[in-house]
């Protein structure tokens, strides 16, 4: 079963806490090691990061933890596979298109994948 992470704040919040302790159970202090992926928007819009790796082997994630991310919104999410291979499609949150609009969680101007 996987695990999400979820904030919503009437004012952006600092998600480096809150993240780093999530991020650790992605490996290290849980089994959940089959992929990651976060979502959030700020001012500048939506962006989405996903990886097949373990939080915990992820220069992207350590990059997340020490970056000063200020969101409204945010929402992470650990893989532990239960069904589907491990591969980068199978790491959400995954984006939807709407009318002609890509966003998660909600419509934003940008999309950013790992690999």
């Amino acid at each position: 079963m996987c695990q999400l992470l979820g904030m919503n704040s009437s004012k952006p919040a600092d998600l480096r806490f809150s993240f780093a302790g999530f991020a650790e159970r992605g490996g290290r202090t849980g089994e959940h090691k089959d992929g990651w992926g976060i979502a959030f928007h700020t001012r500048r819009g939506c962006r989405l990061y996903t990886e097949e790796r373990a939080t915990i082997e992820s220069p992207l994630a350590e990059r997340i933890k020490r970056r000063r991310i200020k969101a409204s919104n945010v929402v992470a999410h650990i893989r532990k596979a239960t069904q589907g291979r491990v591969a980068l499609e199978n790491s959400h949150p995954f984006t939807r298109e709407l009318w002609g609009r890509t966003g998660t969680p909600s419509p934003g101007p940008s999309r950013t994948t790992a690999t």
